[in-house]
């Protein structure tokens, strides 16, 4: 499989099948770079963890949607995609799954209420999960099957740029296939981070090829457009499957610790000590 140029500055992907997966890999992508990501599939986690308290528990508000799925398959999909955000996040975090509050923007996107700065984004294909996490800025991911075929002469003017049509025309048609594979997941990881998805014009942006060794934002032109703010990389998983990540570093801070009494927003403590009153 082609080796991409893939930022320093983004952590590899850990493998993460099921509840006793190596977490601590994820506590040092997130100490080293400030993210991590986590890739897994369903049937690799348990269809009903422990008892329904405990399972309820572990899921929270995602409970009465659990509840109201009625097909098994669904309602394990469903129960894996949950528990690999909640545990993901656990080790990235310090603390235990059960402790985070898992909640929803208007789009469906993830997010954990009362940690401003830690960002989450999820994807799934076929059997395939994935979660992204950063404390660094927005972050987003995309999967796709590494066979999967995308037709360059049907899509050139949807997905790339002039220069990547011009980059990709050069190539030989395996090598063409690749390269649009790798345009399309790495166009998706960046504009889910923007909280876009496919509203933003693909062929607006664009990145170079995995020949020029550059991983970095390119204009239609071809010419950088960014400064090193956003890092990405594509990286093979699971045997058959491409997975990209686009991460931002919004300045936020340096601190390394991503301990839960470090991440949770003042306002939010602050707001919950008032509801406690004085010990």
């Amino acid at each position: 499989m082609t080796a991409w140029h893939n930022s320093p500055l983004l952590s590899v992907p850990v493998h993460a099948p099921g509840p006793e997966a190596p977490w601590s890999q994820v506590a040092a992508g997130m100490t080293r770079r400030g993210n991590a990501c986590v890739h897994t599939t369903w049937n690799e986690w348990p269809a009903e963890p422990g008892s329904p308290a405990v399972l309820r528990g572990l899921l929270g508000r995602d409970w009465a949607r659990y509840r109201d799925t009625a097909d098994a398959t669904a309602r394990h999909r469903f129960v894996a995609s949950r528990l690999a955000i909640r545990y993901t996040a656990a080790a990235a975090l310090g603390c235990g799954p059960a402790e985070l509050d898992l909640s929803y923007k208007p789009g469906g996107r993830p997010y954990l209420r009362g940690f401003d700065q830690i960002d989450l984004s999820l994807t799934h294909t076929d059997d395939l999960i994935a979660v992204g996490i950063s404390r660094n800025g927005r972050i987003g991911v995309d999967t796709e099957p590494a066979d999967r075929r995308l037709s360059f002469e049907l899509l050139q003017d949807q997905v790339c740029t002039p220069a990547e049509r011009a980059e990709l025309a050069a190539l030989g048609e395996r090598g063409r296939s690749a390269g649009m594979l790798r345009l399309w997941t790495l166009k998706e990881a960046y504009t889910k981070a923007l909280g876009l998805g496919l509203r933003m014009g693909f062929a607006e942006f664009g990145f170079a090829t995995a020949t020029s060794g550059e991983t970095g934002l390119l204009t239609p032109d071809g010419s950088p457009a960014t400064h090193g703010e956003w890092a990405f990389a594509t990286f093979p998983v699971a045997g058959r499957y491409l997975l990209s990540v686009a991460c931002h570093d919004a300045g936020l801070g340096t601190s390394r610790d991503s301990a839960v009494a470090t991440m949770l927003d003042e306002g939010f403590v602050g707001m919950v000590s008032s509801l406690l009153g004085p010990a």
